[in-house]
């Protein structure tokens, strides 16, 4: 195992405890004595966008994601950045990175929801509530919703055609 791993994974089990303004400092140690590992980087953006400093975080996410990480990080990196993104008021660019994640990871259906919120923030509120809902009752089991399935879908499909 790398020095750097063992090290992150330290840092990323005392986040745990709910303290994370500490872990900054620490995060950007080392990132700086490994300054090209991804996962330092990505871990990094994760603490300063959970900690509400988003313009901080935004570099960390770039970074990590051109460095390229394990599907599943790069998949939560991708949600992290356009979550960050959205924050900041570049809803245009989050729904770019969404429908980036959307084709990386079609069975990943958190992409949607949150391309459903980058959607409604840039005002197109009939493709973003068509995209919930149909996220919604393709993932539900909820015995409420499933017997309206076809008619949530029929609406769903009629919210874009309606210019609604």
């Amino acid at each position: 195992m790398s020095a750097w791993k063992h090290e992150l994974d330290v840092l990323i089990g005392a986040r745990h405890g709910g303290q994370t303004e500490h872990l900054v400092g620490l995060l950007r140690k080392l990132d700086g004595r490994y300054p090209n590992v991804a996962e330092i980087n990505y871990q990094l953006a994760w603490t300063l966008e959970t900690s509400g400093k988003l313009a901080e975080a935004l570099p960390a996410y770039d970074k990590a994601v051109a460095l390229g990480l394990a599907p599943n990080e790069h998949a939560n990196a991708l949600i992290g950045l356009s979550n960050t993104l959205r924050g900041l008021g570049q809803a245009a660019r989050a729904a770019e990175v969404l429908r980036s994640g959307q084709r990386q990871f079609p069975d990943n259906r958190e992409f949607d929801v949150f391309l459903a919120l980058a959607l409604h923030a840039l005002g197109q509120h009939a493709e973003a509530l068509q995209l919930a809902l149909t996220a919604l009752v393709d993932t539900t089991e909820d015995p409420g919703l499933t017997a309206y399935q076809r008619t949530i879908r029929h609406a769903a499909g009629q919210l874009l055609s309606q210019g609604i």
